[in-house]
Protein backbone atom coordinates (compact mmCIF):
# COMPACT_ATOMS: atom_id res chain seq x y z
CA UNK A 1 0.00 0.00 0.00
CA UNK A 2 1.13 2.93 -1.26
CA UNK A 3 1.12 6.18 1.62
CA UNK A 4 -0.28 8.96 -0.02
CA UNK A 5 0.72 12.72 1.79
CA UNK A 6 -0.94 15.82 1.52
CA UNK A 7 1.03 17.09 -1.25
CA UNK A 8 0.52 13.76 -3.48
CA UNK A 9 -3.12 14.53 -2.71
CA UNK A 10 -2.77 18.06 -3.99
CA UNK A 11 -0.99 16.64 -7.11
CA UNK A 12 -3.90 13.44 -7.48
CA UNK A 13 -6.73 16.76 -6.77
CA UNK A 14 -4.99 18.86 -10.19
CA UNK A 15 -4.59 15.73 -12.29
CA UNK A 16 -7.91 15.23 -11.55
CA UNK A 17 -9.25 18.10 -13.32
CA UNK A 18 -6.42 18.93 -15.61
CA UNK A 19 -4.58 15.88 -17.00
CA UNK A 20 -2.83 17.33 -19.41
CA UNK A 21 -1.16 20.09 -17.10
CA UNK A 22 2.30 20.54 -17.68
CA UNK A 23 4.64 19.45 -14.85
CA UNK A 24 6.05 23.09 -14.36
CA UNK A 25 1.89 24.13 -14.36
CA UNK A 26 1.65 21.55 -11.75
CA UNK A 27 4.94 22.26 -9.49
CA UNK A 28 3.38 25.83 -9.33
CA UNK A 29 0.22 24.88 -8.30
CA UNK A 30 1.10 22.52 -5.76
CA UNK A 31 4.03 24.37 -4.56
CA UNK A 32 6.89 22.05 -5.22
CA UNK A 33 10.42 22.09 -7.71
CA UNK A 34 9.43 21.10 -10.91
CA UNK A 35 11.87 17.80 -10.71
CA UNK A 36 10.34 17.10 -6.99
CA UNK A 37 6.69 17.12 -8.88
CA UNK A 38 7.79 14.98 -11.38
CA UNK A 39 9.20 12.37 -9.31
CA UNK A 40 6.34 12.57 -7.07
CA UNK A 41 3.86 12.09 -9.67
CA UNK A 42 6.28 8.99 -11.42
CA UNK A 43 5.91 7.22 -7.85
CA UNK A 44 2.17 7.25 -7.92
CA UNK A 45 2.23 5.99 -11.90
CA UNK A 46 4.62 3.64 -10.67
CA UNK A 47 2.98 2.48 -7.39
CA UNK A 48 -0.66 2.56 -9.93
CA UNK A 49 -2.41 5.38 -7.76
CA UNK A 50 -2.35 7.09 -10.78
CA UNK A 51 -3.64 4.30 -13.70
CA UNK A 52 -3.69 6.62 -16.73
CA UNK A 53 -5.03 9.54 -18.71
CA UNK A 54 -8.31 10.09 -20.84
CA UNK A 55 -9.65 12.46 -23.19
CA UNK A 56 -13.35 13.49 -21.89
CA UNK A 57 -15.98 13.19 -24.67
CA UNK A 58 -18.78 14.97 -23.41
CA UNK A 59 -21.60 12.78 -25.31
CA UNK A 60 -24.02 15.63 -26.09
CA UNK A 61 -20.87 16.70 -28.55
CA UNK A 62 -20.81 13.16 -30.14
CA UNK A 63 -24.12 12.95 -30.99
CA UNK A 64 -25.06 10.83 -27.85
CA UNK A 65 -28.26 12.88 -26.48
CA UNK A 66 -29.53 10.59 -24.62
CA UNK A 67 -28.21 8.98 -21.50
CA UNK A 68 -29.98 7.03 -18.93
CA UNK A 69 -28.68 4.65 -15.94
CA UNK A 70 -30.26 1.41 -15.99
CA UNK A 71 -30.43 -1.33 -13.37
CA UNK A 72 -30.21 -4.84 -14.41
CA UNK A 73 -31.62 -8.23 -12.57
CA UNK A 74 -30.70 -11.40 -13.60
CA UNK A 75 -32.87 -14.45 -13.91
CA UNK A 76 -30.05 -16.95 -12.78
CA UNK A 77 -27.95 -16.28 -10.02
CA UNK A 78 -24.85 -18.22 -11.27
CA UNK A 79 -21.39 -17.41 -12.65
CA UNK A 80 -21.67 -18.25 -16.02
CA UNK A 81 -25.11 -15.94 -16.19
CA UNK A 82 -23.21 -13.37 -15.36
CA UNK A 83 -20.48 -14.09 -17.35
CA UNK A 84 -22.37 -14.17 -20.57
CA UNK A 85 -24.15 -10.61 -19.04
CA UNK A 86 -20.50 -9.05 -18.67
CA UNK A 87 -19.26 -10.40 -22.17
CA UNK A 88 -22.41 -8.37 -24.24
CA UNK A 89 -21.96 -5.28 -21.92
CA UNK A 90 -18.55 -5.30 -23.47
CA UNK A 91 -19.66 -5.64 -27.00
CA UNK A 92 -22.35 -2.94 -26.52
CA UNK A 93 -20.99 0.44 -27.81
CA UNK A 94 -24.02 2.28 -26.31
CA UNK A 95 -22.80 0.44 -22.31
CA UNK A 96 -20.31 3.28 -21.42
CA UNK A 97 -20.11 2.06 -17.52
CA UNK A 98 -21.02 -1.32 -16.13
CA UNK A 99 -20.95 -2.16 -12.51
CA UNK A 100 -21.57 -5.29 -10.83
CA UNK A 101 -23.77 -3.58 -7.54
CA UNK A 102 -25.05 -5.62 -4.44
CA UNK A 103 -29.08 -4.90 -3.71
CA UNK A 104 -32.02 -5.88 -5.21
CA UNK A 105 -30.47 -6.14 -8.73
CA UNK A 106 -27.12 -7.38 -10.09
CA UNK A 107 -26.29 -4.55 -12.68
CA UNK A 108 -25.92 -0.54 -13.21
CA UNK A 109 -24.93 0.67 -16.48
CA UNK A 110 -24.67 3.97 -18.25
CA UNK A 111 -25.54 4.02 -21.36
CA UNK A 112 -25.10 7.03 -24.06
CA UNK A 113 -27.45 7.02 -26.97
CA UNK A 114 -27.97 9.29 -29.64
CA UNK A 115 -32.04 9.36 -29.37
CA UNK A 116 -34.85 7.88 -27.40
CA UNK A 117 -35.52 5.85 -30.63
CA UNK A 118 -31.80 4.37 -30.41
CA UNK A 119 -32.24 3.84 -26.88
CA UNK A 120 -34.88 1.70 -27.61
CA UNK A 121 -33.57 -0.29 -30.08
CA UNK A 122 -30.61 -1.25 -27.63
CA UNK A 123 -33.03 -1.73 -24.54
CA UNK A 124 -35.37 -4.17 -26.92
CA UNK A 125 -32.66 -5.97 -29.52
CA UNK A 126 -29.60 -5.74 -26.83
CA UNK A 127 -30.80 -6.03 -22.82
CA UNK A 128 -34.16 -7.42 -24.16
CA UNK A 129 -32.60 -10.38 -25.90
CA UNK A 130 -30.52 -11.66 -23.34
CA UNK A 131 -31.60 -14.46 -21.60
CA UNK A 132 -30.34 -14.35 -18.61
CA UNK A 133 -32.18 -10.60 -18.06
CA UNK A 134 -35.17 -10.75 -15.83
CA UNK A 135 -35.62 -7.05 -15.10
CA UNK A 136 -34.37 -3.60 -16.93
CA UNK A 137 -35.32 -0.31 -15.39
CA UNK A 138 -34.20 2.93 -16.79
CA UNK A 139 -33.32 6.37 -15.27
CA UNK A 140 -33.17 8.98 -17.64
CA UNK A 141 -30.26 11.83 -16.98
CA UNK A 142 -32.40 15.19 -17.20
CA UNK A 143 -29.06 16.86 -16.62
CA UNK A 144 -25.80 16.53 -14.55
CA UNK A 145 -25.27 19.72 -12.52
CA UNK A 146 -21.90 17.67 -11.24
CA UNK A 147 -19.83 14.98 -12.84
CA UNK A 148 -16.67 14.46 -12.35
CA UNK A 149 -15.86 10.84 -13.82
CA UNK A 150 -12.73 11.36 -16.05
Amino acid sequence: MTTIDQKDRQILRVLSREGRISNLDLAERVALSPSACSRRVQALEAAGVIAGYRAVLPPDRLGLGFVAYITVGLSEHTKRAQEAFERAMQAAPEVRECHNITGAVEYLLRVEAADLPSYKRFHTDVLGALPQVATITTYVVMGSPKDERA
